[in-house]
């Protein structure tokens, strides 16, 4: 473990005076009668999907946003919240959460946010484990949503960016990791800053690993922090804020949430639904973010979607296209 960080300036250290247990929200009591879909649904998701993509004006659904002279330009010490979620990942959510444990911040105070749900035994193990790592900077936050919530990304996000009281505020996925470096870089990379929307520049990724890969073994019975080969990772230039990459200046996450104003985002469902609400949290703020320099953004790439659900055989379809298109 690396050797305990300095103490934070004294606005950090008044908003996070010492580590604290995790805060466990329960889920609300889930509805037992199945989610009923409306029969235009499809023809709202595919709207929607056009409208993000130019075709309407996001001002007909944007919220009103701050405007940059009004935004905190924070100096110093800043207060981060990572947003993440997991369903059936945990053992790629044990890399994440590992990544902050060995990897501390010394600039930033995080909080760690995890939406998941009960049922998902795995995670509810791996999140009590965590609860019981002290980490300098670093405070953990387990949110449990009812599953149907669950499997609509935005709603844990617009929940999280609502409330927040960061200054900034990172919405990724369960695979990506903070390693050596990369939150005290993001601290340096956002003083002073008031863009709405930012995003490392560059990542490093795998290839598609099959789930046989031993990089995915995970064991209940022996669970501990863990670490990846850094050989197996290649550099990647990003051009926009991806899903896992986004990083929203806390004042404009406060006051859009994350397609808060978007309804069919915020409809729970049966199971586990395509993010292409990242793009439309893109349209309505109206930039694809800002790149800046951010070291030590690792991405675990798989092929398999455990998450989802369905047949075999369009488990089998969906992983061959998922090949297919990274080669290209």
């Amino acid at each position: 473990m690396p050797a305990t960080a300095p103490d934070p300036t004294k606005r950090a250290a008044e908003k996070a005076p010492e580590q604290q247990p995790p805060e466990i929200h329960a889920a609300h009591p889930m509805d037992k009668n199945p989610i009923q879909s409306k029969w235009y649904d499809p023809l709202v998701s595919r709207f929607l999907r056009l409208a993000a993509s130019g075709w309407v004006p996001a001002s007909w659904f944007r919220k009103p946003l701050p405007p940059e002279s009004e935004r905190a330009a924070r100096t110093g010490a800043l207060d981060i919240e990572i947003v993440s979620h997991c369903w059936q990942y945990a053992h790629f959510l044990a890399y994440q959460l590992s990544s902050l444990a060995l990897y501390p911040p010394t600039k930033a105070t995080v909080t760690m946010t995890v939406y998941y749900n009960g049922e998902d035994e795995k995670t509810r193990a791996l999140l009590d484990f965590f609860s019981r790592q002290q980490v300098p900077g670093v405070t953990w936050n387990w949110r449990e949503l009812p599953k149907q919530s669950l499997f609509r990304r935005a709603i844990g996000r617009n929940q999280a960016a609502l409330n927040s009281c960061a200054d900034w505020i990172w919405f990724t996925d369960c695979d990506l990791l903070f390693r050596e470096g990369c939150l005290d870089g993001l601290a340096d990379a956002l003083q002073g800053r008031k863009d709405a929307l930012v995003f490392p520049a560059s990542e490093r990724i795998t290839t598609l690993l099959a789930d046989d890969d031993p990089m995915f073994d995970f064991d209940l019975a022996q669970l501990r922090l863990v670490d990846i080969d850094d050989s197996r990772f290649v550099e990647q230039q990003r051009t926009r804020a991806t899903g896992p990459l986004q990083i929203a200046h806390g004042d404009i996450a406060r006051a859009a949430g994350y397609c808060d104003s978007l309804g069919y985002y915020q409809k729970p469902a049966e199971k586990w639904c395509k993010a292409h609400e990242d793009r439309a949290f893109r349209w309505l703020l109206g930039t694809p973010g800002i790149p800046v320099e951010v070291p030590g953004v690792y991405r675990i790439r798989h092929a398999s979607k455990g998450r989802y659900t369905g047949s075999e055989l369009s488990t089998r379809i969906r992983s061959g296209v998922r090949k297919a298109t990274s080669e290209l």
